[in-house]
């Protein structure tokens, strides 16, 4: 394999619940990352109550919980990280940018394949914790894919920011600031509660001016 290939498993979704307008309805978008070095890397684990699913979408990609090398939460809310006990043969697990194994703790920010083309970054603001997983040399064309979490809710966003400020902002300036910054570095982005979408000029130029 001589790409990088990410693999939306299943989009996010965030919305109010049909029946009762002060609940909510909400999951991640969980998406696996094939490395060019044999690794694979998941990221957002959806809700706990997920596991046969998520299992179930592995097991459409071939591999099995235990094929999985690293697992990356892009933040600590629940609906990101809770099928993060499927994967306890993975080498790391980091939610934001803090790694853990067993019961040792690090910080972590880097590199998460040994090529350094797949890389986790802190991108303060949904939360102060929050991070994204940047992919370069994707399968698209070679580009670069930002799997932003909850950075991004979702495509609508950029033309409504009141859609990612009202999904709570621990701080709106970092967040304002990253999002502008995740745009001019990457093509693609995957957002927490929303399909893959492609970035262009004038969505760039939008964000700056936020």
């Amino acid at each position: 394999m001589l790409q990088n290939h990410v693999i939306v498993l299943q989009s996010g979704y965030a919305h109010e619940d049909a029946n009762d307008p002060k609940a909510m309805r909400a999951n991640c978008s969980c998406t696996l990352i094939r490395c060019r070095d044999g690794s694979n890397i998941i990221v957002d684990t959806m809700t706990a109550w997920d596991g046969e699913h998520l299992k179930s979408l592995l097991a459409g990609q071939g591999l099995q919980p235990d094929d999985i090398d690293v697992v990356v939460c892009t933040h600590g809310h629940s609906d990101h990280i809770g099928c993060n006990y499927l994967f306890q043969q993975a080498r790391l697990h980091i939610v934001g940018s803090t790694a853990s194994k067993h019961d040792l703790y690090t910080e972590y920010t880097g590199a998460l394949d040994t090529h350094g083309e797949v890389l986790l970054e802190k991108t303060p603001g949904h939360t102060l914790s929050c991070a994204s997983v940047i992919v370069h040399n994707s399968q698209f064309d070679g580009t670069t894919v930002g799997i932003c979490g909850d950075l991004f809710e979702r495509f609508e966003d950029i033309d409504d920011a009141q859609i990612w400020k009202a999904a709570g902002s621990e701080d709106e300036k970092q967040q304002a600031e990253q999002r502008y910054r995740m745009a001019e570095l990457c093509q693609y982005i995957v957002p927490g509660h929303g399909t893959i979408f492609q970035l262009n000029d004038e969505m760039r130029k939008k964000l700056k001016n936020i």
